[in-house]
């Protein structure tokens, strides 16, 4: 296990009722910016409940609406300028995890003086940002318990993240009722990007990190034990809880200490969102296959472990059980309505070329827990999922 510095400063306010609890966690005469997606949070009364409790606690508030899937940059700036001739000095972000990055964006660009692009091309020093608070509404992303963000800019048909921990939330509200209108659709994708999540910090090389294989392997378990429930309606209360919870621990950080982490499915994963507009879970079921078939011989051991300890498969050949894996983890995808690999999700024939050269021109590869995947890598792994 590789030496780490572990610190999580975000409050999570977990359970149903905890939103009326927020005008407690933000500073007495804070000027609020209460920003939100679309109009869902109106329909399922999470607005209501929020500008009920900012009122309560006597905390002024101008609301920002409109932050899409995978946040624009363009939508941000918006946000952002509002902030600015409002001298609003915190963010409260009512969503899912594309609304509370886009927040953390907006938090970190408000004081920026540069250009604010900087912040995810440049990796531009952060001198501060605007305390953010969040009320999660869809459990994917983990967003609500770390520092890190990813943004899309339609202009240049880019999506690029970074991290900082002055973007770390001071709390996070996690009412799994809010869940209770999300489409089937939602859900799904949130299972496979918690999911991933973990993968990406599991699926690597040994570490002699026993407890993080088994913390990530109990989250990827539990997982595949809650989904039927997750997706059936009426909704379930304890369904929704615990896909909360997998959703926050699969990225808080806990997980990938001292241990190595790949995240070429996702960085492949973020290309393919950019170009062809794919939901952020399904570019990652469209990925994960070929960096499965690509990179297995680096992964052996671990994916051996995966199909012993998260599917069972302790019996028969090494490749035989390995296969299985694959399979079966491709299958978990398609049952909450997330097919596996490109060709379900219209990638074009085209894109294994022209996602490697974007790579190479951004200085993006090598990729994976080795530095292993360079260009040629990315081109076999999307050939690969195109089946």
């Amino acid at each position: 296990m590789d030496n780490f510095i572990y610190h999580n400063p975000v409050k999570l306010l977990f359970g149903r009722g905890q939103i009326a609890r927020i005008g407690r966690e933000i500073p007495k005469g804070a000027r609020v910016l209460f920003a939100y997606g679309g109009g869902s949070i109106k329909a399922n009364g999470v607005h209501g409940q929020v500008a009920a409790a900012l009122d309560a606690a006597g905390l002024a508030f101008v609301e920002f609406a409109g932050i899409e899937p995978n946040p624009r940059y363009e939508t941000l700036m918006k946000a952002v300028e509002l902030a600015r001739s409002e001298k609003l000095d915190f963010i409260l972000a009512v969503g899912g995890g594309s609304v509370v990055d886009g927040c953390k964006f907006v938090a970190a660009a408000i004081p920026f003086a540069g250009d604010p692009w900087d912040i995810v091309a440049r990796r531009a020093r952060l001198d501060g940002a605007v305390p953010l608070g969040a009320v999660l509404t869809l459990p994917a992303t983990g967003s609500e318990m770390n520092g890190f963000s990813v943004v899309s800019r339609q202009e240049t048909g880019e999506k690029l993240g970074f991290g900082s921990p002055l973007v770390m939330p001071a709390f996070s509200v996690l009412d799994p009722e809010t869940t209770y209108s999300l489409p089937p659709r939602q859900l799904g994708n949130g299972i496979v990007d918690a999911f991933v999540h973990v993968l990406e910090q599991y699926l690597t090389v040994p570490a002699a990190a026993p407890l993080q294989d088994r913390l990530a392997e109990s989250v990827l378990s539990t997982l595949v034990e809650i989904a039927p429930a997750v997706l059936r309606d009426p909704p379930d209360y304890q369904a929704r809880a615990n896909l909360m919870w997998c959703a926050t621990m699969a990225l808080n950080g806990l997980i990938g200490q001292g241990v190595p982490q790949d995240w070429t499915t996702h960085m492949i994963g973020h290309e393919l969102t950019a170009l062809y507009g794919l939901d952020h879970a399904r570019s990652l079921a469209a990925v994960w296959p070929g960096v499965a078939a690509v990179c297995r011989a680096g992964k052996r051991a671990k994916l051996l472990q995966f199909a012993a300890r998260v599917w069972g498969l302790a019996d028969g050949a090494e490749d035989a059980r390995i296969d299985a894996a694959i399979a079966r983890t491709c299958a978990f995808f398609a049952s909450v309505g997330v097919p596996a690999g490109t060709a379900a999700h219209g990638v074009p024939a085209d894109a294994p070329a022209v996602v490697a050269r974007r790579l190479a021109e951004r200085g993006g590869l090598p990729l994976g827990e080795t530095g292993g995947v360079d260009a040629a890598a990315v081109r076999a792994i999307l050939e690969t999922a195109a089946g």
